[in-house]
């Protein structure tokens, strides 16, 4: 009888199901989001948080713990490296599962199972949710009313900064002519003092 036994074996065998738990725990901390189905997703959670857990704590003994069951020198450094400063401050619950639909073939459940910390499209809603309400329509209304008493006095002066550029644009061809005219100017009398120094 399975009487208190809540584990679910995922139809394998104990040692394929330790093995395919510790290649998906592996992978979730490389990749830090992975598509399975949502059985397997719930069984990754209840094995990967715990060693979560444990890389906060990075001393040898935690890391050789957390090697016995990731078998992964790359997800280990990965994980003490890199995750475990993101998750310091979060009291457990570092993973999300989201339910994508069925998978065509056999109708199974499918999800994405990621680390909360890493997903930016959730993190940056959140900022700009901030931002926006920082934005409040006081300040709106504030700026506005102080525009409205300054604009007539600065009215001629931003007008007359734009009609500057103008007149300088219809210049600028007459300038590059003038320019050239100049220069030419400049070669003829230079021609003649030649001619007088040779008379002389």
């Amino acid at each position: 009888m399975r009487h208190g036994n809540k584990i679910n074996h995922l139809g394998r065998t104990h040692s394929h199901r330790k093995a395919m738990l510790s290649n998906m725990a592996a992978s979730l901390i490389k990749h830090k989001r992975i598509t399975t189905t949502l059985a397997k997703a719930k069984a990754l959670r209840v094995y990967v948080e715990p060693l979560l857990t444990k890389s906060k704590d990075d001393t040898t003994h935690s890391r050789r713990v957390v090697f016995s069951y990731l078998q992964d020198k790359e997800a280990v450094n990965e994980l003490f490296r890199e995750i475990s400063p993101k998750i310091s401050e979060r009291p457990g619950g570092y993973t999300r599962i989201l339910k994508t639909g069925p998978r065509q073939g056999d109708n199974a459940e499918m999800c994405l199972i990621e680390l909360v910390d890493y997903n930016e499209n959730l993190l940056g809603t959140k900022d700009t949710k901030a931002k926006k309400s920082r934005r409040s329509r006081r300040g709106a209304g504030t700026k506005t009313e102080a525009a409205a008493k300054t604009t007539p006095a600065e009215k001629p002066v931003e007008t007359a900064p734009s009609e500057e550029p103008v007149a300088e644009k219809t210049d600028a061809p007459e300038a590059e002519t003038d320019s050239t005219t100049v220069a030419e100017n400049q070669e003829e009398p230079s021609a003649e003092p030649n001619d007088t120094t040779k008379e002389s």
